[in-house]
């Protein structure tokens, strides 16, 4: 079975929204977290959707749902303390549902919503044949790494530099397996799935994704978001889609 997870517990400080988290905020009428919802519900390799939403904002979650025929949904959880323990909450919904069914968990942000249909399918079939995927995009300008004095410490060939992003998909065992063990250490406040994952030992895989796969977290993401999609919609109108 493949599981979609998406994270829709963010508050949206950074996007300075006063009245609503940036998940919800709507584009042409419509809530990012339904753009992105919405590349799962099309794929045919997914088979469930479990949400990890905040509390507070599960019911407007459940009107969306029924708003938009969200039919692939079959469980929304409460957001944890930080979002490592969020998505540990949906993976244990994910188990729930799954039973003793070997599963894939395709982990992904509410507010990454300019994904597509082949990079979902791409990221389970990489964990069929290498136990995980994790999303990247080339480095457009060059990194560098910094000491805890913010002072440069290591500048990487930008040739192999990578941006990591979402989906970051595994075998459902596998990551629950490495959400045990950090809390049982103590340690809730791991940025993402792969970094846990490295750290736990598991072998990561690296798949190309679209360079336009943007986290909308500032107002200047979500004006790119709204250019990209008119500009996907010109194309459609003159044939070039």
């Amino acid at each position: 079975m493949n599981i979609g997870i998406i994270f829709a517990g963010g508050t949206g400080i950074r996007m300075q929204s006063k009245e609503r988290p940036k998940q919800f905020l709507e584009m042409y009428g419509k809530p990012i977290i339904v753009y992105t919802i919405e590349h799962f519900e099309r794929c045919a390799d997914i088979d469930a959707i479990i949400i990890a939403c905040l509390e507070e904002w599960i019911p407007y979650m459940e009107k969306l749902i029924a708003e938009y025929e969200l039919g692939k949904i079959v469980k929304v959880v409460k957001g944890g303390q930080t979002v490592q323990l969020s998505i540990y909450n949906a993976l244990i919904a994910a188990k729930d549902y799954s039973g003793d069914e070997d599963s894939i968990v395709v982990l992904h942000d509410g507010v990454r919503p300019l994904i597509n249909d082949k990079l979902i399918t791409a990221n389970i079939n990489c964990v069929k044949e290498n136990g995980s995927a994790i999303t990247t995009s080339y480095a457009p300008e060059t990194v560098v790494i910094t000491d805890e004095k913010n002072e440069i410490i290591q500048v990487p060939n930008r040739a192999r530099a990578k941006i990591a992003r979402a989906p970051q998909s595994f075998w459902l065992k596998d990551i629950l397996e490495a959400h045990e063990k950090a809390q049982a250490e103590n340690m809730i406040y791991y940025i993402d799935s792969c970094t846990m994952m490295q750290h736990y030992g598991y072998k990561l895989t690296m798949i190309e994704g679209p360079h336009e796969n943007l986290k909308i977290t500032t107002p200047e993401d979500f004006y790119m978001m709204r250019a990209i999609l008119d500009s996907k919609e010109t194309a459609q109108m003159y044939g070039y889609e």
